[in-house]
Order: structure tokens, then C-alpha cells, then sequence
């Protein structure tokens, strides 16, 4: 994600400096870095290092990783992240199941749970059959969870936890989501679109900020907009309602009650068979997208997209390619790619929605709780 990776040497809020260390501790990886390593890449004194690295190692975050050769004088210590220091439950609410993983600080998935669901049911019965897969993959409850992100379809305020008429099911409009699961697990949570959730977990894999857009095509179509490098949600949350673009005006009624709409198309012709033309339906909107947008990259995931990837990145990709042409001079083929383990990835990037933060890796206001960031970085 876009953020500064210098650090302040006058006083500071403590998580900004704290988050570039263990950001970077994190992508060293067993290998680990050494203080002054640390002090080289984040801008920082090495007298401000060792205080921070004294504090996580204090707390179990950080811990040697054994010694390395220097250009001179004795070898120097080497730290590391602990990832099984800290945990988030990542959960997945889609409209006919479940999905809850249990990831560790580095990302690692260490335990995970499916089952079905009916969103039409009751709000009270799905939040109690979410808790009941949260509390199934923390297990015996000894290792530490920092808390819960809950990814479910569009669209909803993610700031106040609040969903909105998700498509096909009016009752959840206006139902407080975010409350209704902090009650129920006695964690913090944070919400936001599943489209957004596994746009951030894929964001947060690049080595460099970027613009792409991820298409999610599952029991619903959506996207996931990432520009700069940082999930763009919009003034309401409502970027990447994608599925409710009208591309026929005299087309069939969508669910979300009007007509054409590009989820309605594609979801037909997959109900026929026809994945040519679902893939077809699904390039004519994301080159909507590149139009609008100029992206760099579309991704392709979900469930319908795992069956048949090949044929709906063709699809895509031709529809691109074709735009493209008719650009001229100026126009570049958008690569088109498609992530693995269909729903998986929006439940891994909930997770996401909790410790990103942590690492420096999400700019802005998430919705969800942060650390305490009031003190300086020689605490």
C-alpha cells in the first residue's frame, strides 16, 4: 500500500515509527535485519531503533535471528517479526456460505473453516453462524487474536459498520454489522466490501504501489479498485459497485431492480453455459473501467472465474485488446491475470483489514481500531 517508509526523528506518533520497523521486519522474513539495516531504510537514528526494537522484543513481537558478519568490528544481531505473536480472523459472508480463516502477522493462513450460509436468513441467525466459525478457528483460545475483519457483498458504510440493501436481500439494509459481531466474539471488527477486502490482500503482495482493478465473479460481480497502490473506496464506499453498470437499457431486470445491468448479463449466460459470452459480458465492463480509470492491470477471481479461468481471461483479455486498437498510437494492451483458491482470498484479505494497519500498510480511516498512537518514538 502507498505510505511513506521514512521515519520522523523529531517527536512522532509512536505506531507510525513502530509500523515501518515491523514492516519491515515482516518482509525480511526468518532471514531478518539488523538495527543499523533498520535505522538505513526507515530514516531513524539507531538510538530511536534500538528503543523501538527494545519494545517489541519486550512484547514478544520481535526476537534475534542470529548474528551477521560485519564490514568491521563484531558481527551484528539480526531481528525478526514473531508472526505467531499476533493473529486476525479473516471472515468471509458470501450469499450462500462462509468462509473464516485464522492468519498469522506474516499472512500465513494457520487455520481456516467453511461451511454454507443463507444470507436471506434472520441478521441474528447468519451473525450467530459467523461467530460460530470465528470462535472454530481460534481454537483453544491460546494463541493471541487482535481482532476480526469481516468482508460481505455491497454496499455498506464501512466507517460505521453499517450495511446497506445488499442486493436480493432488503432486510440487511441499515443493520449494524459491525456491533452485532463485535457483541457476539468480544473482538475488535472492521468491515468492508468483499471486492475491497481481497483488493487490499493482493495490493499488499506488489513490491511497488499500483493502479489495478479486481474483479470479483462469484455469486454477485464486483470490484475492487486500487489506484496509487491504495484500496479506493469513495466518499460512501460505493466505489466498485461494478456489477450494477447498465450496458443494455432494454436488458433484463437485475436484482438490484434495474435493467441490464452487467451482473444480470453475465450471471445468465452463466446459467446457460455459456461462459464465452459471460467472459465477454465481464471485458465489455472492465474496459468501462480502463476507459475511466486508465488501470494498469485487471484481475480476475471468485468462484466462476476458478472453474474456468483460461476461458474467462481470454474473454477478457480480447475485449481489452480490442479497445485497445481502436485507441490508436496511444494504446497499450491491459494485462489481464486471475488469482488462485476462488473465495479464499477475500476471507485472507479480511484478515488483511486487521493487520495491515499494524504494518503502516493502510492509509486513512478503515472503519476499524487502531494502536495506541500517542506517544513519541523514544518510548
Amino acid at each position: 500500500m502507498n505510505r511513506s517508509n521514512s521515519g520522523a526523528n523529531l517527536p512522532a506518533l509512536r505506531s507510525h515509527n513502530t509500523a515501518l520497523v515491523l514492516d519491515l521486519l515482516r518482509a525480511a522474513g526468518e532471514r531478518g535485519i539488523s538495527r543499523l539495516g533498520l535505522a538505513a531504510r526507515t530514516g531513524l537514528t539507531p538510538q530511536a531503533v534500538s528503543k523501538i526494537t527494545a519494545r517489541l522484543r519486550a512484547e514478544g513481537l520481535a526476537a534475534e535471528a542470529g548474528r551477521r558478519a560485519s564490514t568491521g568490528g563484531k558481527p551484528r544481531t539480526v531481528l525478526r517479526l514473531v508472526p505467531e505473536a499476533g493473529h486476525a480472523v479473516g471472515l468471509h459472508l458470501d450469499r450462500d456460505g462462509l468462509t473464516a480463516v485464522l492468519a498469522d502477522l506474516a499472512g500465513t493462513v494457520v487455520a481456516s473453516r467453511t461451511a454454507p450460509l443463507d444470507l436471506g436468513a434472520p441478521p441474528g441467525e447468519v451473525v450467530a453462524a459467523a461467530a460460530g466459525a470465528v470462535d472454530a478457528v481460534r481454537g483453544d483460545g491460546t494463541r493471541p487474536v487482535l481482532g476480526l475483519g469481516a468482508a460481505v457483498p455491497g454496499p455498506l458504510d464501512h466507517r460505521g459498520g453499517v450495511l446497506h440493501r445488499v442486493t436480493g436481500f432488503p432486510q440487511w439494509d441499515g443493520y449494524p454489522l459491525r456491533d452485532a459481531l463485535a457483541a457476539r466474539t468480544a473482538l475488535p471488527v472492521v468491515i468492508d466490501k468483499d471486492t475491497n477486502a481481497a483488493a487490499l490482500g493482493l495490493a499488499l503482495q506488489l513490491p511497488e504501489p499500483a493502479d489495478f482493478a479486481y474483479l470479483h465473479v462469484g455469486t454477485g460481480l464486483g470490484a475492487g479498485l486500487v489506484i496509487g497502490g491504495e484500496v479506493h473506496r469513495g466518499a460512501r464506499t460505493g466505489a466498485g459497485e461494478f456489477g450494477h453498470q447498465t450496458v443494455q437499457l432494454d436488458g433484463p431486470v437485475c436484482g438490484c431492480g434495474g435493467r441490464g445491468c452487467i451482473e444480470a448479463l453475465c450471471l445468465a449466460a452463466v446459467a446457460r453455459g455459456d461462459v464465452t459470452e459471460a467472459a465477454r459480458v465481464l471485458g465489455t465492463g472492465a474496459a468501462n473501467l480502463v476507459g475511466l480509470l486508465d488501470i494498469g492491470r485487471v484481475v480476475l477471481g471468485g468462484r466462476l472465474v476458478a472453474a474456468d479461468p483460461e476461458a474467462y481471461v481470454r474473454g477478457v483479455r480480447a475485449v481489452l485488446d480490442e479497445r485497445a486498437r481502436r485507441d490508436g498510437a496511444l494504446g497499450v494492451p491491459v494485462p489481464v491475470a486471475t488469482t488462485t483458491g476462488g473465495d479464499r482470498p477475500v476471507a485472507e484479505g479480511a484478515a488483511q483489514l486487521v493487520l495491515a494497519p499494524l504494518f503502516g500498510r493502510v492509509a486513512g480511516d478503515s472503519g476499524g481500531t487502531e494502536r495506541d498512537s500517542g506517544r513519541t518514538e523514544g518510548e
